[in-house]
């Protein structure tokens, strides 16, 4: 029975990974909430109702993903880690398409470069939901 527990651990690096994506969607949390003028430095216009609407609701849902995080770390729950994986993969994919398009005022890379690091970021997380999904068959 131990060696079962064992076997459906989730890798530390899956949890790193994890860790790292939760506080990004917090600072983005934050930002939407409670900093505008990161968003105005960016180029997002945010001083009318309906732009406060959609930038609250981005925030209200971007929160909600990360508490589902975090409540899937803490449980460590192979099925459930599959779930928010999945999450992220469409996320982070979406996102290695929409931010060369459209890239913000201050982007921190060049479209190309953001494209790679959006690449690169996607294959991290393709390969942890192979890890948890081959934990979660076991």
């Amino acid at each position: 029975m131990a060696s079962e527990k064992k076997n459906n651990k989730i890798p530390l690096w899956v949890n790193i990974v994890q860790a790292i994506l939760i506080l990004i969607m917090l600072g983005q949390v934050y930002m939407y909430f409670f900093n505008h003028q990161m968003m105005a430095d960016s180029g997002i216009s945010v001083n009318s109702v309906p732009m406060l609407n959609l930038v609250y609701e981005m925030g209200a849902r971007t929160l909600v993903m990360a508490i589902a995080s975090i409540f899937v770390m803490i449980t460590q729950n192979p099925k459930q880690f599959l779930v928010v994986l999945l999450m992220n993969i469409v996320r982070e994919g979406l996102e290695t398409i929409i931010d060369p398009l459209y890239p913000v005022l201050n982007a921190p890379a060049s479209p190309t470069a953001d494209f790679w690091i959006h690449v690169v970021i996607v294959a991290i997380e393709i390969l942890a939901f192979i890890a948890v999904y081959r934990i979660s068959r076991k």
